[in-house]
């Protein structure tokens, strides 16, 4: 029987099908599902510009397209072309094919006509409400058109909704007993609200007037799944009518991914010590340091702690933090890698963006990686010494980057939120700061959120302060912290934890 997961985005190795952290986990899961003989096949739309990249005015960013190369456009195979009806019109599709063991993505091209065409451009880059339904519009009905005539209704054992944005299949292929459906963060852009007259020109049911698609989608599924301890009891308050729905399985990682191939062999030899490690992270802090000096040319990463902040530009994130705390320590012994992209209508993340850019301009002991990818994320989550996670308590889902940097022996000073306080020892495999709060706070409209970010702020100050001290003077107690990540996440992070979780237990 064959296992059915639909998201908006997966990051595949050659391709730039992905925005963010929820490509990359499902393309860790796909990797992974392939990998241990899963039959799992993914939808997902080509996005041929990709999502977005910048180049820099000065200090100005300036998002331009990303493009996938024909090399990678060679690994995937087309399959026969049809039609699906959208605004009244007929849409003709191109499935492309990419395999990996026995897992398969089927990622959608609209071919014509050509205002259909930009539907599956760019990742998230919509121009009008009405785009964005089309957009998912369409992966549904596409979606819908595979299973029926190219898989079978009969073959399919479940399928997983990954995100809101992906319910519309509901409406157009309906085997509810089959649904199931994943929530990926709290946010309000994740829970997007659709005229009901769009649904009904589309899909022929008029429910409202106007619809969101998680309450649609919970209304719906037979179960509902969050992606960690925390989240499990914030989404539940979200949404108190489907609470008995919601269970959760907490997010994991691709091990043969995300980790050092020496780090790797070692853990699978039994063969892990401290001198090991040592050297496995002199090695990655070279190639780090190659990939700086990409950016600076002149920059030696030596005694000194390389400190990380690398994820996407957005307010919940505080990007704001290690920009502070960097202006307000100009004598810091420390290197900062900053890397991430803003979303490009994202008031908030552009100017993150540029207040690193001016960082890096500036400073001798910053820089910042604005054109951040997987190969990127990998070279900085291996090579650094310390990794930065400070979102907003409540409004990581899960988050993964302090999982594929303990695997590497990079501890994390982190916020208590999402799955970080599910893994993270305070003082013995890494460090926590802040508040653990227990409800979500709107940090755009709530007063307190001010508040709560001035303490956090204090407290993360303190302890990245304190931390950098250490590792000047006593070097072998951060890296015994190190090893302790490494050791102690092995067990835990592995995305086959979840896959046997969501489809095998």
């Amino acid at each position: 029987m064959v296992i059915v997961s639909i998201t908006p985005e997966i990051a595949l190795e050659e391709l730039y099908t992905y925005a963010g952290g929820l490509g990359v986990l499902e393309g860790d899961k796909f990797y992974t599902a392939g990998r241990i003989g899963l039959e799992y096949v993914v939808f997902s739309i080509l996005y041929r510009r990709g999502y977005v990249d910048y180049v820099f005015d000065g200090e100005t960013p300036v998002p331009i397209p990303q493009k996938h190369s024909l090399n990678a456009l060679r690994k995937l195979l087309i399959d026969e072309e049809f039609g699906i009806s959208l605004r009244g019109e007929e849409v003709v599709i191109r499935p492309w094919v990419y395999r990996s063991g026995s897992a398969a993505a089927i990622l959608f091209e609209a071919v014509c006509p050509k205002w259909a065409r930009v539907l599956t451009e760019q990742a998230y880059v919509s121009t009008s409400i009405e785009d964005q339904f089309l957009r998912y519009s369409l992966l549904a009905k596409a979606t819908a058109h595979y299973i029926r005539e190219r898989i079978g209704v009969e073959n399919i054992s479940v399928i997983d909704l990954q995100e809101p944005q992906t319910s519309l299949i509901l409406l157009a292929l309906p085997l509810e007993d089959r649904y199931r459906l994943v929530i990926h963060t709290p946010g309000p852009w994740g829970h997007p609200v659709f005229p009901g007259s769009l649904i009904s020109r589309e899909f022929g049911a008029y429910i409202s007037n106007s619809i969101k698609l998680t309450e649609l989608a919970l209304s719906k599924v037979k179960k509902a799944f969050v992606v960690s301890a925390k989240q499990h009891s914030l989404v539940k308050q979200l949404f108190p009518t489907y609470a008995d729905k919601i269970s959760y399985i907490t997010n994991g990682i691709d091990l043969n991914r995300w980790m050092h191939p020496k780090l790797l062999k070692a853990f699978k030899e039994r063969s892990i010590d401290e001198n090991t490690v040592v050297e496995v992270k002199k090695e990655a802090k070279k190639s780090l340091e190659s990939l700086v000096r990409s950016y600076k040319s002149d920059v030696e990463l030596g005694g000194e702690a390389v400190i990380a902040w690398s994820r996407r530009l957005a307010k919940y994130k505080r990007p704001y933090f290690i920009s502070r705390y960097i202006i307000e320590n100009p004598d810091s012994k420390a290197f900062f890698v900053l890397a991430g992209k803003p979303h490009p209508m994202d008031i908030d993340g552009l100017k993150y963006a540029r207040e690193f850019r001016k960082l890096h301009l500036r400073l001798r002991n910053t820089v910042f990686i604005h054109d951040y990818d997987l190969t990127k994320a990998k070279t900085i989550l291996m090579g650094a010494d310390l990794l930065l996670f400070t979102p907003f308590s409540g409004w990581e889902a899960c988050g993964t980057s302090y999982m594929k940097a303990g695997v590497n022996a990079t501890p994390t000073l982190s916020s208590r939120d999402g799955g970080a306080i599910e893994l993270i020892n305070d003082g013995s495999n890494g460090w926590l700061f802040g508040e653990n709060l227990s409800e979500f706070i709107d940090i755009y409209n709530d007063p307190r959120a001010i508040k709560i970010d001035e303490m956090d702020y204090n407290e993360f100050s303190y302890k990245l302060t304190k931390l950098i001290e250490i590792y000047d003077s006593d070097k072998w107690k951060f890296i015994e912290v190190a090893v302790n990540a490494l050791k102690t996440f092995l067990p835990k992070v592995d995305v086959v934890n979840a896959l046997k979780s969501y489809y095998i237990d």
